[in-house]
């Protein structure tokens, strides 16, 4: 059973960065990696995506904004947000699919931008 365990959110002002790490606790290197953000009432929506050979999607909205990485080596991938806005407050959650029927999720961790 693959754990995966989400770090870095908080309260930043609006214009502030925050930097999300996400560990997993066995190899992921073959795997692509999500993160995904659900703010209050509304659908969880995929952020951004790494593939397993560094290549990425963004959400429009962060596009220039967000920056994902990921180091193999240690099993991680973070998620570098830059001139955060309010309606980037969410819950953001680390994501990794192995197959159509098994899916790993972190517990969340929270992000709040005020303005």
């Amino acid at each position: 059973q693959l754990r995966l365990m989400e770090s870095g959110g908080g309260l930043v002002q609006a214009g502030g960065s925050l930097s999300l790490s996400c560990v997993a606790s066995g190899y992921v290197d073959e795997f692509d990696m999500n993160w995904y953000r659900q703010a209050p009432g509304k659908e969880r929506e995929l952020v951004a995506t790494i593939g397993n050979v560094g290549n990425t999607y963004y959400l429009d909205s962060v596009k220039g904004r967000f920056t994902m990485t990921r180091d193999d080596a240690r099993n991680t991938v973070h998620l570098r947000m830059n001139a955060l806005k309010p309606e980037d407050t969410a819950v953001y959650y680390c994501n990794l699919i192995r197959t159509s029927s098994e899916a790993y999720w972190g517990q969340g961790t929270e992000v709040t931008v005020w303005s």
